[in-house]
This record gives structure tokens, sequence and C-alpha cells, in this order.
């Protein structure tokens, strides 16, 4: 068990049935995008370590770019995604790889994949570290999943309390 701040976590999914279950979504997307080069979105903050272990178990060419959604109007979240910031790369026609790392309710992701149709991209897929279909309440659902989880708050590789817990190797669950 670990502390965080005020709350007790307890070891969830080892780092090794991560590193596992990585490399086998690397196998499935390598296979899906043969003979491809599509663009592999990362959304900031939570996904870098996801992105970082999962880059590198892709067989294919992949371009990789980095994002940060924001959905605010004025003071408060607007429930809507306003803005992909920090796109650079012309996604007209391109095959899009959104990397979360996790899906809950599925609001963001809804947004952001009506977002990519907006700018025009031949196709748009999803692959998450995490999904819990429990909360889920949108239609739109990850392609690749590494795990689903219960409705449990959860933290590590790359996931966090309050900023803290991104680099713990493992994911733990809310005791």
């Amino acid at each position: 068990m670990i502390k965080i701040i005020d709350k007790d976590f307890t070891p969830y999914i080892s780092a090794e049935e991560i590193s596992k279950r990585i490399n086998e979504l690397g196998a499935e997307i390598s296979k899906v995008y043969e003979g491809e080069k599509p663009l592999l979105v990362s959304v900031l903050n939570g996904s870098f370590i996801f992105t970082a272990d999962l880059i590198r178990t892709i067989d294919t060419p992949i371009e990789v770019t980095f994002i940060r959604v924001a959905s605010y109007d004025a003071l408060k979240s607007s429930g809507k995604v306003r803005e992909i910031l920090g796109l650079k790369e012309n996604v007209f026609g391109r095959d899009i790889l959104i990397l979360e790392d996790i899906v809950d309710t599925g609001t963001t992701l809804e947004h952001l994949m009506e977002a990519f149709q907006d700018l025009g991209t031949k196709s748009i897929k999803v692959a998450t570290l995490l999904h819990k279909p429990e909360a889920q309440e949108k239609a739109s659902k990850p392609d690749f999943v590494g795990f689903e989880i219960p409705n449990k708050f959860v933290v590590g590789f790359g996931l966090d309390y309050e900023g803290f817990g991104r680099e713990l190797k493992e994911i733990y669950q809310l005791v």
C-alpha cells in the first residue's frame, strides 16, 4: 500500500503486466497500420508514459505528436473541446491514432474525434491503456484497449492524483 497526499492506494496492475500488454498492443497496431504511415496523437499529460513505451513496440513507420485539449468557457469547463493545443501537423487525409491514458465517460474522446473529423482525417482510431466500460456515457469507444478496469480511481504509469503518482511503474487503485 502507498499513500499519495491524503489517499491510500493498493497495487492493481504490475509493471510486468503493463509491459506485456503494451507489447501486444504494439503488435496489433502494427498489423492494422501495415503499409501506412499513421499520425499518433498523444493526449497530454497522462498518456506520455504509455506513448513512450507503446511507440517503441510498433513495427511500421509512424509520426508522433503531442496535444493538450482545452475545454473551457471563461473559468469553467464547458464539457466540449474548444481547441486542440499543440497540433501543428496537417491531418487532412491522414490516418490518426489517438493515444489516451484512460477512457472513462468518453466525453473528451468523443469531442476530440469530432474535432479531428472536422479537420478532414482519413480515419481515426483510439488506443488507451485503461478503459472503464462501466463509466462510459458516450458511444465512442477505443479500438485498442490495454486493460478494462472497474470504475475505480487509479494512479501510476502516467496517471496522477493532484499531480502526484505519475512516476509509479505500476498502476495503483484507490482503497
